[in-house]
């Protein structure tokens, strides 16, 4: 009967009612512990708990919140590094185990008697486990079938009486008690059969002995019935055993004892913390010298521990929410891809959270960041649809005066359309700009915007009011977890990526991958780099394939706008450049590659770099990186990538925005030519639309670039930088994709402004922006089309904008004086031409910064506009002696530059329009 028991126990080791006595020589059990383990339920499974959630169009399932999405191996970056990084590896992984206080051995499986065989399969039947089929179970004398997969066996009521008579016609029937031990097992049974006359006493001992080794976390423990039945007839009923009456009726009692005197061994039993602090308390309030320190040391101790346990709860809730916040923002993108043909066309509610929600460590090193979210006031224009509503969150607090300022600009709407400056509107019902009130409550904390807003009760109830019973969606900018808290504590969807994948593919290794994936033209280089070792090698490897490049790249990760950027032109330092030209070209291209002076070369320049990097790399932040080795710890700390900076007297840097609308439609909303005020490796501004680039060729590599984001998961707005030179030996363009940001744009924004103010179309396409004729130039087709129905009155337009104008001197005027001082030297917008100069402002606190947009007819004369513009604001606000900070007179060199302006055109300039020539010179 007990080799049957036996075969049933390896059966399923699981299975509680099945864990009986196990029966050895000397009449002991001894059994692990074996705590039943239950699986999570996976995505797209049902809970019970929730709607079953499936990613919309072809999002890729995943399987977990740590991991959103199964990372093939080329999007996996590389580097022990990036592993945890990207939660490959866990944390807990590190923490070291330990010692088990009993090693495991393998106990030898008894021969299986032919009879015992057969009575086995006559009281149990064939045996199937419930996660499938159990294999054979073998050893060294016999081999016992599989048996066919067959429901759960249970106990029948005969069978438990005949087992539990055999058990109590022992001598002396002994009990494992483990925690996990059952009333109803046959061992419990047997020593109540045995000891019936005193199994009242016998059962008020086992309940403070069960107490104790659940408390010490013993895992084994055999009971001697007949020495338990002895000590407890001893004991009144009302006396509690003592530790030394418990231990006399274990059997193995001294590796019980070493275990219940181990240190900490209390702690780590069924409520171990509570039990700790309460045994402190116990022996700090013990009559001894010193007792108020201990009660005090009580006191603390018992703090702590409920501050840890309160941290545990708080972070399982944390996770447990992330986890509901994840569910539903892919719920409710199904649900918006669904329904989006008939939401874009009717009316709808749009919230714009222009939340910078990149990692900590990113958010720390950005300068006045709350200035930084602000620089998209431009979102406000999407109330040229009829049909939408605005709702802005702002990070600052706007002043009466600058409300008042767009409420104004806001108004302008009708009197674009007809001309008419009478004919202004108030449209404050259909914008709001809302301020959370936490903006000031975390200022040492550098939170983005989603994460304020999520903690700005007053702010999200008002939200909730205005947006009940409307059709709403957020749009975001870098995506952060709290976007996700914030989109489904207003239960609107968010039309966005998943903050992990838009984490993944934003960086630059990242948007190499995407690049990879679409098949489109991209610099030479190499990505996920981490280690110097690595560095190097790459770097030599380059060179050598690519001697026609000047200057190489090395980009962080994670950081953006050029801060995370260093650059060395290599060749005009490598001192064994000259010698590798000459084999190059005495061995030629084909037998190059396989000679052996190219190894040697390759040698030469691994042992040049480390000191050519040291001395002559430049990062692009000098007040950040003032030297290579801080530039380099934080490259191979963070991970980067190594490339190559065209080689070509003219270069151009380009940007496109595109989005990916939920049901998967991939269209281009912007496009424009970089400007470069601070440096070639650094953005401050964009003529609308692009112009160096064939459109009919963009536009097939961005179509690529769009379908290869979407097939990562990656859904709303982002934009793409390219770059485009003339290669100097075949003299035709080629154009690079260089870097993607998951995010709305601060050229997006711009371009909503000016499609505002003109009332005009912008086709990417073709790269060709439309506006409706100003006065003269209708009067003019009026008079050509005189007697024939004229065609619809448009005239291409163009536009130079910037968001990152800086000129300390602004903080010394107010808004409203610098606007009239623009307004008397002729620097404005004129509504009936649909031309002229609008100005973005930001907060009126520190006031150093602001943006601006040119419009014009033609680029050379919208530049040359722009940059008379800045002449002027500069000479009006700046003192003679003025030793501030400003961009200004840069991005007026960056216009010469751009212009081409030589001194035969600067005689035309002075000839034709003299201020202008004098803005130039300035």
């Amino acid at each position: 009967q007990q080799v049957e028991m036996d075969f049933k126990i390896m059966l399923d080791p699981e299975n509680m009612d099945n864990k009986a006595c196990l029966k050895q020589p000397n009449d002991e059990t001894r059994l692990p512990l074996i705590t039943k383990k239950t699986s999570a339920p996976m995505w797209g499974q049902k809970t019970g708990k929730g709607p079953t959630v499936t990613s919309p169009w072809a999002l890729p399932a995943f399987h977990s919140l740590g991991l959103p999405l199964p990372l093939v191996e080329e999007d996996t970056p590389k580097g022990t590094l990036s592993l945890t990084g990207q939660r490959l590896i866990l944390a807990a992984a590190k923490r070291a185990l330990p010692a088990p206080p009993v090693v495991p051995r393998a106990a030898p499986f008894p021969e299986f008697p032919r009879q015992h065989k057969k009575s086995a399969e006559a009281i149990y039947g064939p045996y199937s486990s419930s996660k499938g089929n159990i294999a054979p179970l073998q050893s060294s004398n016999s081999v016992v079938s599989a048996q066919k997969s067959k429901p759960e066996w249970r106990y029948p009521a005969q069978q438990l009486e005949s087992e539990v008579h055999i058990l109590s016609q022992t001598q002396d029937p002994c009990l494992d008690w483990d925690t996990a031990v059952h009333q109803r097992a046959p061992g419990f049974l047997a020593l109540h059969h045995h000891h019936h006359s005193s199994w009242g006493r016998a059962v008020g001992f086992l309940e403070p002995t069960e107490k104790l080794l659940k408390d010490h976390a013993v895992p084994l423990a055999t009971i001697g019935g007949q020495k338990l039945a002895q000590i407890a007839s001893d004991l009144d009923f009302k006396e509690n055993p003592s530790k030394s009456d418990i231990l006399s009726v274990i059997k193995d009692q001294s590796a019980v004892e070493k275990i219940l005197n181990r240190a900490g061994q209390s702690c780590r039993g069924q409520g171990g913390s509570a039990g700790a602090a309460a045994g402190m308390q116990r022996r700090c309030h013990s009559p001894v010298p010193g007792s108020g320190l201990q009660q005090w040391a009580a006191g603390v101790i018992r703090a702590s521990w409920r501050s840890w346990n309160r941290l545990a709860r708080l972070r399982n809730a944390l996770r447990e929410a992330r986890h509901r916040h994840l569910e539903n923002f892919y719920s409710r993108a199904k649900h918006l891809a669904a329904n989006w043909n008939r939401i874009r066309t009717s009316r709808r509610t749009i919230i714009h959270i222009p939340s910078l929600g990149y990692s900590q460590h990113i958010r720390e090193h950005i300068p006045d960041l709350a200035l930084q979210q602000n620089l998209q006031m431009g979102r406000l224009c999407d109330i040229l649809d009829a049909n939408v509503d605005v709702i802005y969150i702002c990070p600052l607090a706007l002043s009466e005066e600058l409300l008042q300022y767009y409420h104004k600009l806001l108004g302008l709407q009708a009197a674009v359309r007809s001309g008419n400056p009478e004919d202004m509107a108030d449209l404050q019902d259909r914008f709001k700009i809302l301020t959370p009130e936490a903006i000031n409550s975390f200022p040492e904390h550098h939170m983005c915007l989603a994460t304020v807003l999520k903690y700005s009760p007053r702010t999200m109830q008002r939200l909730q009011v205005l947006l009940q019973g409307r059709d709403a969606y957020v749009v975001g900018g870098v995506p952060h977890l709290d976007d996700l808290a914030v989109a489904d504590q207003l239960q609107v969807p968010l039309l966005g990526s998943e903050p992990a994948v838009a984490q993944l593919y934003s960086t630059k290794s990242g948007s190499k991958r995407i690049f990879a994936s679409a098949g489109v033209p991209t610099p030479p280089g190499e990505w996920d780099i981490h280690s110097r070792e690595q560095l190097l090698r790459a770097l030599s490897q380059l060179i050598l394939d690519n001697l026609q490049v000047q200057r190489w790249l090395f980009k962080v990760d994670d950081e953006r706008g050029g801060n995370g950027t260093a650059f060395c032109d290599v060749i005009s330092h490598l001192e064994c450049y000259p010698w590798i030209q000459r084999e190059w070209q005495a061995h030629g291209p084909e037998v190059w590659t396989e000679s052996q002076a190219r190894e040697l070369a390759l040698v030469k320049i691994s042992q040049e770099l480390p000191g050519l990097l040291a001395q002559h790399v430049q990062p692009v932040n000098e007040k950040r990186f003032p030297t290579w080795e801080k530039f380099l710890q934080t490259f191979l700390t963070q991970g980067g990538v190594i490339e190559a900076f065209p080689f070509s007297a003219s270069v151009t840097n380009l940007t496109v925005d595109l989005l990916i609308e939920p049901t998967g439609e991939v269209t281009l909303v912007s496009s424009g030519d970089q400007l470069h005020a601070e440096g070639p490796l650094r953005s401050s501004g964009t003529t609308i639309p692009q112009r160096s680039v064939d459109p009919e060729v963009l536009q097939v590599l961005c179509l690529k670039i769009g379908e290869a984001c979407k097939s990562k998961g990656v859904l709303g707005y982002f934009s793409v930088d390219f770059v485009a030179f003339t290669h100097p030996q075949t003299r035709e363009q080629q154009v690079w994709a260089t870097d993607l940001d998951l995010c709305y744009s601060d050229q997006l924004a711009l371009t909503q402004l000016l499609l505002y103010v003109t009332d005009g179309n912008l086709d990417c396409g073709s790269s060709c922006l439309q506006g409706p004729l100003g006065s003269k130039e209708s009067k003019s087709q009026r008079v050509q089309h005189e007697g024939t129905k004229p065609p619809a009155p448009s005239s291409p337009r163009c536009a130079v904008a910037s968001s990152q104008l800086r000129h300390c001197s602004l903080s010394g005027i107010s808004y409203s004086l610098l606007l009239h001082m623009c307004k008397a030297q002729g620097v404005g917008f004129d509504l009936q031409e649909k031309q002229g100069t609008v100005f973005v402002l930001y907060e009126d606190q520190k006031r150093h910064s602001l943006g601006m947009i040119t419009i014009g007819e033609d680029l050379q004369g919208v530049l040359l506009t722009f940059a008379r513009n800045l002449f002027i604001i500069h000479q009006e606000i700046s003192a003679p002696n003025m030793q501030g900070e400003t961009n200004f007179k840069m991005a007026i060199r960056d216009i010469e530059a751009i212009l081409g302006v030589t001194a035969e055109n600067k005689l035309r300039l002075e000839e034709e329009q003299p201020w202008e020539a004098d803005a130039l010179q300035e």
